[in-house]
Parts: C-alpha cells; sequence; structure tokens
C-alpha cells in the first residue's frame, strides 16, 4: 500500500486551510464611473469588506491609473499605516489620502483635475493573509462643464407638472366662481320674470 509524503499531507492541509477561504476574501466597491469639472477636487471613493480583522498595520492601498490612449499603468497613491502620496509624475500635490482604515473607506482625493486626468483608477487592497480578490475600477471623465444629471432633469420634470397641475386648478376654481356667481345673479331675477308671466298676478 503506498502512503504519500507527510509534506503532500502538510501542503494539502496548507491549502484547505488557507488559500481556499481567501479567494473571495477582499471585495472591493466602487462607483465604477466619476465625472469632474475641469480644474474642480473629485473623491475617488473606494470601500472594501475583508473576512480578517482590520487594523491600521496589516492593510495596504494601491492606487494605479491607467490613460484612455495608453496602455501603461501609472502609480498614483500608495498607504500603509501612513499614507505615501506621489513624489514625481502627474499627480504629484494633487492626490492626497480622504480615506478611514477603521470604517474600510480607502478614498483618495484629486485636486484640480485637468483633462490629462481621464482613464480609469485601479483601487487594489491588501489585508494578510486576506490577499485574494479582484480589484476596484474607477473610470473618471473630466469635462469642461457638469453635465445635467438624470435626478436633475426628473426633478425639472415634477417642478413642472406641479406648477402645470396647480395653474389648471386655478382656472377650474375660477371658472366654478364666475358660473356660480351668474347662477345667483339668474336665481334673483327669476321672480320678477315670473311675476311678469304669471297671468293671475295684476
Amino acid at each position: 500500500m503506498f502512503y504519500p509524503p507527510m509534506y503532500r499531507i502538510w501542503l494539502l492541509l496548507l491549502l484547505g486551510g488557507f488559500v481556499l477561504p481567501g479567494v473571495s476574501g477582499i471585495k472591493i466597491y466602487t462607483p465604477g464611473e466619476v465625472e469632474a469639472v475641469n480644474g474642480t477636487n473629485v473623491r475617488l471613493k473606494c470601500t472594501f469588506s475583508s473576512t480578517h480583522s482590520v487594523s491600521l498595520q496589516t492593510v495596504s492601498v494601491s492606487w494605479n491609473f491607467r490613460p484612455l490612449n495608453s496602455g501603461s499603468e501609472e502609480s498614483v497613491f500608495y498607504y500603509q499605516e501612513v499614507p505615501y502620496p506621489p513624489q514625481h509624475g502627474r499627480f504629484k500635490d494633487r492626490a492626497v489620502w480622504s480615506g478611514d482604515i477603521s470604517r474600510k473607506d480607502v478614498s483618495i482625493t484629486l485636486h484640480e483635475v485637468p483633462p490629462t486626468f481621464n482613464g480609469t483608477y485601479t483601487c487594489q487592497v491588501r489585508n494578510p493573509p486576506d490577499v485574494h480578490g479582484s480589484n476596484g475600477e474607477i473610470v473618471l471623465s473630466v469635462v469642461n462643464k457638469a453635465s445635467v444629471s438624470e435626478i436633475g432633469v426628473l426633478a425639472a420634470a415634477v417642478g413642472g407638472a406641479c406648477a402645470a397641475i396647480l395653474i389648471l386648478l386655478g382656472i377650474v376654481v375660477a371658472v366654478r366662481f364666475c358660473r356660480r356667481k351668474h347662477m345667483g345673479n339668474g336665481i334673483e331675477l327669476s321672480p320678477r320674470e315670473q311675476e311678469w308671466k304669471d297671468p293671475t298676478v295684476w
């Protein structure tokens, strides 16, 4: 009878006890798409969940950038116990930490964004031994003027409908008031008209 070596048994135990449960450990949450007006500040929100306890000493965060016209990535920000803002490149003095590890928030803020910041931002979180999971992505669009949001359009439509209903109600009330006033005058005149038509009255 064949007995596998002990190192194989330990390897299987390690794979079963550590690697497999960590596959779905880290989960990243990002808005997907963000729009910012040229020259303004924008917060790139990224939060996460982990199957292991979170602390300032265990969590590390990497933000990377991939421009629209190039496939090469560029480092934007790094965090491990303390923030490490970029010391060179397009994001120097533009990227600042705005997260809170205790709340599992690893967001950053970009200051005075120019059109060259258009592209995809990747948020990567590691919390050993929980190091597995997909990264979060945000597509940033820097525009010259803020586009009208769907909520704004909906609010304008609802406001216009309410105004139209109020105007119609005002018209209906005015018409009914005029009719009642006219009918009242007619009731006051009807006995006199009846007096002339009644042949028994002399």
